[in-house]
């Protein structure tokens, strides 16, 4: 095979290549660590001298930047022409259209003008991905040292290619996946990455790892170097490495949320309705052989009535409203139709690191080898940390620990750590004696021991002791904990004070020092919380899966079993679904994977949730119907979310929640009144259009009736909400808003039918008077009905908000005089007399009593509820 041949194999998109990401045929990759480093060289065709400047540029035009290939923005137009396309704003354009055709140029300008402010809202969140995208841009260093023309030079990351060779010092951000090549104690945080809180030590492999976090041979696009140097040989760019690929993950569009397929399915609803109700209309006139374009008219009149034209400024007011209440709590909101989703979420995916955790290393214990806390062991450990000179976050928080303890020695020489001891070690005196301090990996310190400290004296270390040891350490690591070994030594008698790797024999084991990414101290509350509120909480980390599990005993989390990153790449999607229903807790998952997870669990009908805090949780933030994320997290992170809460305390997401479940019903209390009001009343004026000799509304009449009553629900978004509607997730129940169109609408129908008996056959009143009492009497059950409908128990027990009384009453009086003063005349109206407007009031307030008792049945609960 030759050098294309070999390097198309790295490189190339597909099942073959080695860049650690699912091929497009599900199909599991091999990642590029899987084969040794000398391997990649000979792929690569390259030596540790590194590339040409011709190869270099030949491969740049091949292989294109080192960056996610961005897409071009969609134009504004296509933009607005895609959100008019929506069933619903199709559908009330239409609308716009059929008022302005007849005659009704204020409700046509008000439609318009509402289903335009709402696109232009859409339109300009339309940025969030794009900001996303730039923000990962800027995460990651403009300028990498890389062997070229086997020199060192300064180039772009953006022109790095697979083959190059880059020197990695402390601070750089690592500007591509490769190969380790050479690793000088090279400790590398990759924590937004994969969601491993320490540091990774980075050596030669290979390693025969599977995942990102366990491949220490490998760095990653997007990590930063902590502490020593090392040499990388670059194997996958741009889109293909980790940073590329989330950074591909936000350009697309993202998948439509629960709130969107809701509106869709409404809209869907209520096109079909309006449909079969303008098709009777005019089949029927044109049966009775009406005139034509009084049917055309009437018909078209019908269509605008029985469409929610404010429903797009109904749910942009309460979704506001509810943006400003989170506000208040401390969550910034960025996408309104968010808050409509939190409150629909029924499972929330969360990272561990920084989210129910500090991502905060501290010390957690220091022992002697029997187990007990050693204020002689933290001493050591202590100055032994302060003063080695190592910045790793361990050893920061053991000097933390015991600031003082550096003050009473001082330094002779240190021996710095490396891979190969996995130790360090330092040379210090106190009072005129001088002791060697060594602290690192416990077996590695176990080695390098032949005696102990037991109850204050030094004895031989016995193998039932080394074993003890050990078993410790591994106890710990099923509790989440961290070790380092701390052991003492005698340095040789040579005046001249100097320390070296030989001088870590023979020492003595002085205990164990344990570190802890502690539990937020409100996450355990915050949790039974959201449980208490129906909200199933699911762990999706990089971590290993005893840190995980021992997390998820920290916050209260019932037992359950721990789905690895291997495990679920060895899962189809139907599987995936299906086991994720019933797992919560996932560990050393890769970015793609946590995607994989959220889509599995939002094909089950839940709708899902995630919190996440680093550049590997920006994806599955992305892909969630609730993207959350915290103040402290990444860029990217922050960017990608809808959601952001301001306080690192998931109590506060709680409340969130409990303000997405108000906002939730108070839309559900506008779509409620408006379907089943309209259909209600133009099915009555359906059927009395083919009863009637004349029509029972003239079309201006209809359109100002449908206007009234839209207004008089303009303080929905202020209104309260009923306890139990905050208490479990709701969804889109398109069934339930169905069934109580159904039953309210022919509720209000039969009381409309029988108004029309006793206006006609009673009291034989003519067009004019006929026209001008049912407007008076469908105007006050429209409108009083909100009264009745706006909660589930009888409506004396919760009072309306001012604002929706206001609105509601104000709107009504107008109508009544509209109707019964001069300006009526405009419309048709004209003094009914006196007995019809006492039958009209007698028929309205019949109606309020039945729609009172009918309404348990209407509102009742499915006991399947489907949540879209």
């Amino acid at each position: 095979m030759d050098a294309a041949a070999r390097l198309d194999d790295v490189t190339r998109p597909g099942p073959a290549r080695r860049d650690g990401r699912p091929a497009k045929n599900g199909a599991e990759p091999q990642p590029f660590w899987s084969v040794p480093v000398s391997q990649g060289f000979a792929e690569l065709g390259v030596s540790r001298a590194g590339l040409s400047s011709v190869e270099a540029k030949a491969r740049l035009a091949r292989f294109g930047p080192n960056e996610a290939p961005t897409e071009r923005r969609k134009g504004i137009l296509r933009g607005l022409l895609r959100r008019l396309m929506e069933p619903l704003v199709a559908l009330l354009l239409i609308a716009a259209v059929l008022a302005g055709v007849v005659g009704d140029f204020v409700s046509s300008g008000i439609i318009a003008v509402v289903v335009l402010l709402s696109v232009a809202l859409e339109t300009w969140q339309e940025g969030r991905a794009q900001a996303a995208a730039e923000a990962l841009k800027r995460s990651v260093a403009m300028r990498a040292a890389v062997m070229r023309d086997g020199i060192v030079v300064e180039v772009p990351v953006a022109r790095l290619v697979p083959g190059d060779v880059v020197e990695l010092h402390p601070g750089d951000i690592v500007p591509a996946d490769g190969w380790v090549v050479e690793s000088q104690s090279m400790r590398v945080d990759e924590a937004a990455l994969t969601g491993e809180p320490y540091p990774v030590e980075k050596r030669l492999g290979p390693s025969g790892a599977r995942t990102r976090a366990e491949a220490y041979d490998a760095v990653f696009a997007g990590g930063s170097v902590l502490s020593g140097a090392g040499v990388m040989l670059v194997a996958v760019t741009g889109a293909g490495a980790t940073l590329g690929a989330v950074e591909a993950s936000l350009e697309s569009e993202p998948p439509p949320t629960a709130f969107q397929r809701g509106l869709a399915d409404l809209g869907r609803l209520i096109v079909r309705l309006t449909i079969l109700l303008v098709a009777f209309v005019i089949v029927a006139q044109v049966a009775f052989e009406r005139p034509l374009m009084d049917a055309f008219l009437f018909a078209l009149a019908l269509a605008v009535g029985v469409t929610p034209e404010l429903l797009p400024m109904v749910t942009t007011m309460t979704l506001s409203r509810g943006a400003v209440r989170l506000a208040e709590r401390r969550v910034i909101c960025k996408a309104l139709p968010a808050i409509h989703d939190l409150g629909a979420m029924d499972v929330l995916c969360t990272d561990k690191t920084g989210t129910l955790t500090e991502a905060r290393i501290e010390l957690a214990s220091a022992l002697d080898i029997e187990g007990r806390p050693s204020a002689r062991v933290l001493a050591l450990a202590s100055a032994g940390a302060s003063l080695g000179g190592d910045n790793s976050p361990l050893v920061k928080a053991l000097a933390a620990a015991r600031p003082a303890a550096a003050e009473e020695w001082r330094v002779l020489c240190s021996a710095p750590f490396d891979f190969q001891r996995r130790r360090s070690s330092v040379l210090a005196e106190k009072a005129g004696d001088r002791l060697i301090i060594v602290k690192g990996a416990p077996e590695a310190v176990l080695a390098a021991c032949r005696t102990i400290k037991r109850a204050g004296q030094t004895r031989a270390l016995e193998d039932d002791a080394r074993l003890q040891a050990l078993r410790i350490v591994d106890e710990a690591a099923g509790r989440g904990l961290r070790c380092l070994a701390v052991a003492t030594g005698t340095p040789s008698p040579a005046e001249e004070p100097k320390l070296s790797p030989a001088d870590e024999r023979g020492l003595t084991l002085e205990g164990l020092c344990f570190f802890a990414d502690p539990v937020k101290p409100t996450s355990r509350e915050a949790i039974a919380r959201l449980a208490a509120m129906g909200v199933r909480i699911k762990i999706l980390s990089g971590d290993a899966p005893a840190v995980v599990a021992h997390v998820a005993r920290e916050v209260g989390l019932p037992p359950s079993s721990v789905l690895s990153g291997d495990q679920v790449a060895g899962l189809s999607d139907a599987a995936l679904a299906e086991t994720a229903a019933h797992v919560d807790l996932f560990a050393r998952l890769e970015p793609e994977q946590k995607v994989r997870v959220v889509r599995a669990l939002s094909a089950t009908g839940s709708t899902v949730g995630f919190l996440g805090d680093g550049i590997n949780d920006a994806p599955a933030i992305r892909a969630a119907d609730v993207g959350l994320s915290v103040d402290g997290a990444t860029d990217v992170a922050r960017s990608a979310a809808d959601l952001i809460l301001l306080e690192g305390d998931l109590g506060v997401l709680a409340e969130g929640v409990q303000e997405g479940r108000r906002t939730h019903a108070n839309i559900l209390k506008y779509i409620r009144m408006a379907t089943s009001s309209n259909f209600g009343n133009m099915i009555s004026m359906a059927i009395a259009s083919v009863a009637l000799p004349f029509l029972p509304l003239a079309p201006a009449q209809v359109l100002l009736n449908n206007l009234l009553y839209d207004v008089s629900e303009a303080g929905i978004p202020y209104d309260s909400v009923d306890p139990d509607e905050a208490r479990a997730p709701h969804g889109w129940d398109i069934a339930r808003i169905y069934r109580f169109t159904l039953v309210m609408g022919l509720l209000s129908s039969a009381f409309d039918l029988a108004s029309f008996a006793i206006l006609r056959l009673l009291l034989e009143a003519p067009e004019a008077s006929f026209q001008t009492a049912w407007f008076i009497e469908s105007m006050i059950t429209q409108i009083l009905v909100v009264f009745i409908i706006r909660t589930s128990g009888p409506f004396w027990t919760r009072r309306p908000h001012p604002l929706l009384a206001a609105s509601s009453l104000g709107a009504l009086g107008c109508a009544i005089a509209v109707a019964l003063s001069p300006l009526g005349a405009l419309f048709g109206f004209v003094d009914p007399g006196a007995p019809a407007l006492a039958a009209m009031l007698l028929v309205s307030f019949g109606y309020l009593a039945a729609a009172e008792l009918t309404k348990r049945f209407a509102m009742r609960p499915d006991r399947r509820c489907s949540t879209a």
